[in-house]
């Protein structure tokens, strides 16, 4: 039982250990408060430009499926079912201005970033395989030329052969 323990606790140690986690625990920090400066801009300026057509705040905008709605002095709605379109209207404009921050800011560079290493490295490979034949093809060619001084009657040791030849 007790070494059971020790492979749950290890296996544990090595899941908090890897760098996901830690990856994935700064984008969730990040995020959230990345959440707040969106929620902002369209609470801010989102919401106003909006609201120039209408009520001044998003979150007004409704309509009443059973008419009609009436509200008490305390704005709560007291008969008729509202529908607040205004509040999903802005939840979506949130959703699609982060969808944009994040894709334009973080997936693009990243991806051209990436693509761009991968270019280079395979550049890179293609260059030391050309240089790897380049150097094989040469030591060829070595061989095949000491071959050939061998076959016209150079020997080593001699002193005679191509280039040695004393005038």
């Amino acid at each position: 039982m007790s070494e059971e323990k020790e492979s749950v606790l290890a296996g544990f140690k090595a899941f908090l250990m890897r760098g996901n986690v830690i990856d994935l625990a700064v984008a969730v920090v990040i995020g959230a408060a990345f959440t707040n400066v969106v929620n902002s801009v369209v609470k801010g300026l989102i919401n106003p430009v909006v609201g120039a057509f209408g009520t001044q705040d998003l979150n007004q905008y409704s309509s009443c499926l059973k008419s009609p709605c009436e509200t008490n002095a305390a704005g709560e709605i007291t008969s008729g079912i509202p529908i607040m379109w205004g509040t999903v209207l802005s939840a979506v404009l949130t959703f699609l201005i982060t969808a944009a921050v994040v894709y334009f800011l973080m997936v693009l560079p990243m991806s051209k970033y990436l693509a761009r290493r991968a270019k280079q490295q395979a550049a890179k490979e293609e260059v030391q395989e050309v240089m790897e034949v380049s150097e094989l093809e040469v030591l060829k060619e070595i061989r095949d030329a000491l071959l050939a001084q061998r076959g016209q009657g150079y020997s080593p040791g001699s002193g005679s052969g191509p280039g040695l030849d004393k005038p």
